[in-house]
């Protein structure tokens, strides 16, 4: 029996995934990473000239992203039975060899493989191998500390309502909004509401080559899916 290893990679810096996620992804005889279909996937691009030679690879192409609202059934029923496809495919790779899922950031912090998780606890022997995390990975790029003191840290999906927003960042010390996309009309507004949009940056890619940071309020244009919006605590410190 084998049994699945989800490695966790980091913000996006291959310099920055862990020893114990390298080690098992070189020596890898199954790999499995998620990805939009005609992609080549953020996952797998991280590994480029990591992977064995003659491992075998399994992309897992999701069936939906964003062509249907979450909130509609057909999404829900249409990601579950992929997600129940591919926990019976994993768990019958295990029958024979181990299978390396990749995740990018920390598997367990909003990641697709927790789907997997719940489907397989009860069926195969499971590794995680935390990773950094994206928004660590673009706090520390920004160049100020996120938290001081007893400053609370709160962290929102720019998918939920404006209203929901505007309350959240208007009662919070420190702030992390992932998902911007599309979302970033929307969270604009709800930081003016709040009063916090001249505190907000944003960064686009962060660790990455092709990195930016920038003050909320002084960009324009559209911004790419890895974006994180960030407002910096200010309190309690020596």
């Amino acid at each position: 029996m084998g049994k699945v290893i989800c490695a966790g990679l980091g913000p996006g810096d291959p310099d920055l995934m862990s020893v114990r996620s390298l080690r098992a992804i070189e020596g890898a005889r199954n790999v499995a990473y998620f990805r939009k279909a005609g992609r080549k996937g953020q996952a797998r691009n991280l590994v480029d000239g990591l992977l064995p030679a003659a491992v075998v690879e399994h992309a897992m192409e999701y069936p939906v992203t964003t062509e249907i609202h979450f909130s509609d059934p057909e999404y829900n029923r249409l990601l579950s039975t992929f997600y129940d496809q591919w926990a019976d495919t994993l768990a019958e790779l295990t029958q024979s060899d181990d299978v390396v899922v990749l995740c990018e950031g920390d598997p367990f912090l909003y990641g697709s493989f927790m789907h997997l998780y719940t489907r397989l606890t009860d069926r195969v022997e499971m590794e995680i191998i935390p990773g950094i995390t994206g928004m660590s990975g673009c706090w520390t790029a920004s160049g100020q500390p996120i938290t001081w003191g007893d400053d609370v840290l709160t962290v929102l999906m720019a998918t939920l309502d404006e209203d929901e927003l505007a309350t959240r960042a208007q009662n919070t010390d420190a702030l992390v909004v992932m998902k911007i996309g599309r979302n970033l009309p929307k969270l604009r507004r709800a930081l003016e509401r709040a009063g916090r949009i001249e505190d907000a940056w944003i960064v686009q890619h962060g660790t990455m080559a092709q990195q930016q940071v920038h003050k909320l309020s002084e960009l324009t244009g559209d911004v790419p899916y890895f974006s994180i919006v960030l407002i910096h605590g200010q309190g309690r410190r020596p």
